[in-house]
């Protein structure tokens, strides 16, 4: 399950065998959301976090976009040659 950052104590991560579209989870405490990111950052659900965190989560997933994408690829493409 590789963390790509934490912000604010916003862990921003994806799970080793994840499926498309490209997405990223973000968990705080026992809380946790969901934003699927490619075309357009989305969200996608939320259990536990409270509307400011997931606003809060939202703004960073816009903001690290390219990032993410990046990291999901790289994940993926060098575990498909395993």
């Amino acid at each position: 399950m590789p963390t790509l950052f934490i912000v604010f104590g916003l862990r921003f991560y994806f799970y080793s065998e994840e499926h498309l579209p490209i997405h990223v989870h973000v968990q705080k405490g026992r809380g946790k959301a969901k934003f699927k990111i490619d075309p357009e950052v989305e969200f996608v659900e939320s259990k536990g976090l409270k509307v400011q965190e997931i606003s809060l989560a939202k703004s960073i997933v816009e903001e690290n976009k390219e990032l993410i994408m990046a990291q999901w690829r790289k994940h993926f493409e060098n575990s498909s040659k395993s």
